[in-house]
């Protein structure tokens, strides 16, 4: 799967099946998995509860095994066995936000060692002079103050955890950050401005962001493109406003039916599209992601193209 332009693959993921359990047991979590992340974007990753979305974020930081297909950074592979000078690498330069900043976080370490234990890990300090200031910079990027590394996580808000939690990750300055919903544990109140933030961060220092979301509309709000993952296949990928003005795939139509309009008089009218085939797998050889308009791809049949291509007249 390519698209027309001249921009930089950081991460590519090809043909990538997760499984779980043995035998009769064997679950399979995520099927045929292809897309590309380019340098400098948000790719967001959007899908219901359990349809392998963190599964697959989990894959490209090496926690879940593949038993299929590749994952590819900056050209090299970084699925299957690595050396430890490989495996370091990838871990290094790629840091994850996780989802829920009270259990992401040692209760028992300062909010210092939660930020440095990186730092520890990879030496990445000349002295302790020059820990303690990247630590004090990590902190005030993110909102908070100098003065709070000597508190421990039970003593912050969950807002201001989670950023605690986006100075960790941001501290090893990787190239690409996977956040697992960062922001689904937190009051909506609080949610725009750690989206805010990530945005800065984002600009300030070229960061490339995977972002795996339940909510289209908060995705609509940070991300650049959007892949529509149900039942652990990629059903559509294409750009934020394309996906919005011209949603193809019937389970995209129904997530984006579910998004509440802040319009009372609107949302009281609205009827829910329900996914008339949420329990069917559509699979054989004739199904694959096919490109309908560029850059927009949708898992369908040949046969299916010129229907979905009206959709976008």
């Amino acid at each position: 799967m390519s698209e027309t332009n001249e921009r930089e693959v950081l991460l590519s993921v090809k043909d990538v099946d997760i499984s779980f359990g043995e035998g009769k047991n064997v679950f399979k979590a995520v099927q045929d998995a292809n897309f590309d992340i380019y340098k400098g974007e948000t790719f967001a990753l959007v899908g219901e509860s359990g349809s392998g979305k963190t599964t697959i974020g989990r894959a490209i930081l090496r926690i879940n095994e593949l038993s299929k297909g590749e994952i590819t950074f900056e050209g090299k592979r970084i699925s299957g066995k690595l050396s430890k000078a490989e495996d370091r690498e990838v871990i290094r330069n790629i840091q994850m936000i996780f989802q829920d900043p009270a259990a992401s976080l040692n209760e028992r370490a300062t909010i210092e060692y939660c930020i440095s234990e990186g730092l520890y890990n990879f030496h990445l300090y000349k002295d302790e002079n020059d820990r303690l200031q990247k630590v004090d910079k990590a902190l005030e990027e993110v909102g908070l103050l100098p003065e709070h590394k000597s508190r421990y996580p039970h003593e912050f808000s969950g807002g201001q955890r989670q950023r605690v939690g986006i100075a960790r990750a941001l501290i090893m300055e990787p190239k690409l950050v996977v956040a697992d919903e960062p922001i689904s544990a937190l009051d909506v109140s609080i949610r725009a401005q750690v989206l805010n933030l990530m945005n800065k961060l984002k600009n300030e220092k070229s960061l490339t962001y995977l972002f795996i979301a339940h909510d289209l509309s908060v995705v609509r709000f940070i991300a650049d493109r959007i892949a529509v993952i149900h039942l652990g296949r990629i059903v559509e990928i294409a750009e934020t406003e394309e996906l919005f003005a011209h949603p193809m795939h019937p389970y995209t139509i129904s997530l984006l039916s579910a998004v509440p309009m802040p319009d009372p008089i609107i949302e009281k009218q609205r009827e829910a599209i329900v996914y008339a085939d949420a329990t069917e797998e559509k699979t054989g050889p004739d199904y694959a992601m096919r490109e309908i308009t560029p850059g927009h791809f949708v898992y369908c049949t040949p046969q299916q193209v010129a229907g979905y291509a009206k959709i976008a007249e």
